[in-house]
């Protein structure tokens, strides 16, 4: 079993910026993906970025949050950070946190979520 605990959502004013993170506890070996989804009410959950721990640590972000988010992480603390700047009305959504072992290759677990609220 994984544990991840999530930090940092809240309410911002348009053009500024959060700083998610997630601490992840249990079965963790040295390979594996981490890092953030989201879902807006009534929409599908979506990825937003992940990071490998592998390869210098491989990053993969959503078109829409490209230039804008960065996703990084701590290997020794296994956590993952996600620093969101300009952020947009459309990036209000529960974010959720992921985590998937890929050596050998786990289950996904999904943290509880943390709601970012970005408005005027």
């Amino acid at each position: 079993q994984v544990q991840l605990v999530e930090s940092g959502g809240g309410l911002v004013q348009p053009g500024g910026s959060l700083r998610l993170s997630c601490a992840a506890s249990g079965s963790i070996s040295r390979f594996y993906v981490m890092g953030w989804y989201r879902q807006a009410p009534g929409k599908e959950r979506e990825l937003v970025a992940t990071i490998t721990t592998t390869n210098g640590g491989t990053t993969n972000y959503a078109d829409s949050v490209k230039g804008r988010f960065t996703i990084s992480r701590d290997n020794a603390k296994n956590t993952v950070y996600l620093q969101m700047n300009s952020l947009k009305p459309e990036d209000t959504s529960l974010y959720y946190c992921y985590f998937r072992r890929v050596v050998p290759l786990g289950p996904n677990y999904w943290g509880q979520g943390t709601q970012v609220t970005v408005s005027s």
